[in-house]
Formats: C-alpha cells, sequence, structure tokens
C-alpha cells in the first residue's frame, strides 16, 4: 500500500512542473506599458494584429476602437485628473497588452506603435471599408500627378526626395521618390514620418511624434544600382506647428546609408488638392 501511495505522489509531483512552466509561460507573454494621456487630445495605439477586447478600469477614461480599422484604438480622458487604472487589449495574435494608465496635461507622445516581425505597422482597414477604393484612387493619382515640388536629401550616393504633396478626403499622399547612383542596391529597412521639435531645450527631451501610413502605395523593398523609384504613403491630414518640422527618415538595411529629409511647414503648406472619386 505504501508503495501506492508513494507512486502516486511521485505522478502528481510530476504532473505540477509542466503545469507550472506552462503557467509560467503564459505570464511571460503578458506585457505592461505606462502610458500617459489628456483630456483636450486623443491618444492612439496602432497595434501589428487586429483588436479582438478591449477592457477599462475606470469610467473616467474613455476607449474606443477606431472607425473603418481593425487594429487602431483611440484613447482620452474623460475627465481631468482622473486616478490611476489600467487598460487590457487582446489582439488576432492571442497577445495581451496591459496598460497603466495616468493622466498628463500635456503627453509627450499622442500615437504609439506596436511593431512585429511578422507583420507591418500600417493601418489595417475592414474588408467592407467603403473608402478603401477612395484611398487607392487618390494615392494612384498622386502617383501621377504632374504638379510636383522638391525636396530633397542626399548622402553615400542615395537621393530621397519629396516630389508631390496633396490632399484627398482628409487624407494626406506625399509622393516620395529614391535615386541610387552607386553600384550598390539598397534596400530599405525602414522610411518612417515625425513630426519634431526644430531645436531642443537644454535639460528638456525632445518632443517627437511618429505619424502612422495609412497606405504604401508601389513602396519598394529595393532600389537597384544606377536606378530610381517613386511611390506614395497616405497619410492622415496634421499641421506642422511653426517650432516643428516633418522628418521623413529611410534607413538602410544591413547599411549605414541613413536618410533624413526635413521639411518646415512653409514647404509642407504646399498641397495640391485631388479630385474627389467618382463612383
Amino acid at each position: 500500500m505504501k508503495t501506492i501511495y508513494a507512486l502516486m505522489l511521485f505522478l502528481m509531483l510530476g504532473f505540477q512542473q509542466p503545469i507550472s512552466a506552462q503557467l509560467n509561460e503564459k505570464r511571460d507573454e503578458i506585457i505592461s506599458y505606462p502610458l500617459d494621456i489628456t483630456y483636450a487630445k486623443t491618444t492612439s495605439i496602432v497595434f501589428p494584429f487586429d483588436v479582438q477586447s478591449v477592457d477599462k478600469g475606470s469610467r473616467d477614461v474613455l476607449v474606443q476602437k477606431a472607425k473603418g480599422v481593425e487594429n487602431v484604438i483611440q484613447i482620452k480622458a474623460g475627465k481631468r485628473d482622473f486616478e490611476e487604472t489600467n487598460l487590457t487589449v487582446i489582439t488576432s495574435d492571442g497577445k495581451l497588452y496591459d496598460f497603466k494608465l495616468c493622466y498628463l496635461e500635456s503627453p509627450e507622445t499622442l500615437t504609439h506603435t506596436f511593431s512585429d516581425s511578422k507583420k507591418n505597422s500600417f493601418i489595417q482597414y475592414t474588408n467592407d471599408n467603403d473608402n478603401k477604393k477612395e484611398i487607392f484612387y487618390g494615392a494612384e493619382l498622386a502617383f501621377h500627378e504632374r504638379k510636383k515640388v522638391s525636396y530633397t536629401e542626399k548622402r553615400g550616393g542615395i537621393s530621397l526626395s519629396v516630389t508631390g504633396i496633396f490632399i484627398h478626403n482628409d487624407l494626406i499622399q506625399y509622393r516620395i521618390k529614391i535615386t541610387n547612383d552607386t553600384d550598390i542596391s539598397y534596400d530599405i529597412d525602414q522610411l518612417r514620418f515625425f513630426v519634431r521639435d526644430q531645436k531642443k531645450a537644454k535639460r528638456t527631451a525632445s518632443q517627437e511624434v511618429e505619424l502612422i501610413p495609412i497606405l504604401a502605395y508601389k513602396a519598394p523593398e529595393k532600389v537597384q544600382a544606377r536606378s530610381s523609384t517613386q511611390f506614395v504613403y497616405v497619410l492622415p491630414k496634421f499641421t506642422i506647428p511653426d517650432d516643428k518640422n516633418l522628418i521623413v527618415e529611410m534607413i538602410e538595411k544591413s547599411g549605414g546609408r541613413h536618410l533624413q529629409l526635413q521639411l518646415k511647414n512653409s514647404r509642407t503648406d504646399k498641397v495640391f488638392p485631388i479630385p474627389a472619386f467618382s463612383r
């Protein structure tokens, strides 16, 4: 009888270890982030996968899934100086994000992006979005439009240019051209947009807000040697204050030929309208 009890105890202990390991593995999947939000401005979070569930810990926080998209939530304070609370988000890849929400009158960042090696960080529209064709229509017209501007940054034989800025249905189309005058192909790792302070005051952090593209139209992954390519990035409508610049940043994959093109608000004011889509 003692032998049977000893065997049962051994089996029970043997099974407990895998279960404990599984629980620890599940806990490791939970990611916690501090997040400052305010009353007068909306904070947006872009996830790499579709948002499946959102739960807030207080009525003093307003949360909604962005209209017509699957991977963006918008948050703002329902009242000033609310008590610290939390927000949990579950995405379609099974990951749970936990946010500690605190009130701050002027948050440094209003757009937060989570990236994943298997997914890009573009906004993902729902399949039944009525405006999807119109977004592609605006990008295609911007790609072929003859009106142009010319803002260029050069480094190491690579040129990054904005050749046109257009607006259509409260969306801004940036027509980009990359020219490779070298004998080595250029692999694009990232192309990103920021609004950044022109000057950084002493002992203070430079405020930087990333702008998340809605669509990358004909965007390449590589520019071959002695060639050029043109494409369009579509972004939500925004304006640039006098003390800030728009930064277009391009980073080379496994290389050092990185470029930053700075545009002042006086340049980005030269925007050409695109006619409405005819159904």
